[in-house]
């Protein structure tokens, strides 16, 4: 490992290339670049967060418990703006092949990643570490790559070829159209990131369903918005910290999408509970469950009756952690704004309609790390 003297002083990731960042390259210590100020050090014996489990078999249809459980996630919305689902139909072997596909990329000579190397939010694919490489004013404990991902057909020929089970090429065949039948049964059968990302995109209009039904506006409100919206893939990989409780994975955000779902290799996901005095609560680890986050689309359709979830990502001395996450907006330049049937007199429109395109300009302009606005504060009335 390389010592405090050939690193230097590590004030700007700038003085690092590519394949060169401190968690890259596993520093013995964090460089003063990445230290978060003492109020918001991280701590590992963080109380266990009392999270809300939903079994999506009792939505499916014919099945009786289907109110419980709407009423379920109302509670959940309302309160944490956090739940994890289990049941959602999505094998474990597809689950365990998408976080060997993230962690493969990671593992890729840095010629390979530099191809998808930049700074620019609007890249529909964008390799990088923190959140704005060189741009952030504190530099984050993380590696990522984002791809747009749906329609899957439109965007996987710009994904990846390395590894190959990152995005499957027999997949992209079938998708195309140009595979025999007993390819694409094979194709289906494939379990890499692209098969990950076709069964979350199924996953989401059924989950968005769920919240508005618990909002009263029916279980159909977005639906063809959310089938015909923008998904956005982010493979996230938090590398081992000398020095966990000094930096972050990633800073405290809300995610600006309708919904976030949430696949992890090992806890590391932390939520503010508003309800706790604003306290910190490590989320429990469940074995196949997929974890959703309420989004800033969500909170602005409800007119601020449910939360858009407070989370950061915390770090481990001795383990990497790997998370993908499947953020699920509507259209990009498609506004949403609180439904009119939740504004009324006494009850007036709280927030300004927006866009996804409107966030990632907000996002480019500005440094989401200090924590001094979010995009979500700047459509409030």
């Amino acid at each position: 490992m390389p010592s405090a003297n050939e690193m230097g002083s590590g004030k700007s990731s700038e003085c690092f290339s590519i394949g060169q960042s401190a968690q890259e390259r596993g520093f013995t210590h964090v460089p003063e670049r990445y230290q978060v100020p003492q109020s918001q050090r991280p701590c590992w014996d963080s109380p266990q967060a009392e999270v809300t489990v939903i079994d999506l078999a009792g939505l499916r249809e014919g099945s009786a418990k289907r109110s419980v459980v709407i009423d379920k996630i109302r509670q959940a919305c309302s309160s944490l703006g956090f739940f994890q689902v289990v049941n959602h139909g999505i094998e474990q072997s597809v689950l365990d092949k998408a976080l060997a596909a993230a962690d493969g990329f990671f593992h890729l000579p840095a010629e390979e990643k530099l191809k998808f190397m930049s700074s620019d939010v609007h890249k529909p694919v964008r390799y990088g570490t923190s959140i704005k490489d060189g741009v952030d004013r504190i530099q984050f404990w993380r590696i990522f790559l984002k791809t747009y991902a749906h329609p899957l057909k439109d965007w996987l020929q710009f994904w990846p070829h390395n590894p190959p089970n990152y995005r499957g090429l027999c997949h992209l065949r079938c998708l195309s159209g140009s595979c025999s039948s007993e390819n694409k049964g094979k194709a289906d059968a494939r379990e890499d990131m692209g098969v990950f990302s076709t069964e979350v995109q199924k996953l989401a209009p059924e989950l968005a369903g769920a919240i508005t039904e618990s909002l009263g506006l029916g279980p159909n409100y977005l639906t063809a918005k959310m089938v015909e919206g923008m998904q956005v893939i982010a493979s996230n990989c938090y590398p081992p910290c000398p020095q966990p409780c000094h930096t972050l994975g990633l800073p405290p955000h809300s995610d600006y999408s309708c919904l976030t779902i949430i696949l992890q290799s090992s806890q590391g996901l932390e939520i503010k509970d508003m309800e706790d005095g604003g306290s910190w609560k490590l989320v429990p680890e469940i074995k196949g469950a997929l974890q959703v986050h309420v989004g800033d689309h969500f909170e602005v359709l409800s007119n601020g009756l449910y939360k858009s979830v407070v989370h950061r990502a915390i770090l481990n001395g001795e383990r990497k952690r790997i998370s993908i996450a499947s953020f699920h907006s509507l259209g990009m330049d498609e506004i949403m704004e609180p439904a009119p049937e939740l504004a009324d007199e006494d009850h007036p429109k709280a927030y300004k309609g927006s866009s996804f395109r409107d966030f990632l300009n907000f996002l480019s302009t500005n440094d989401i790390g200090q924590g001094k606005i979010s995009f979500l504060a700047t459509l409030r009335v």
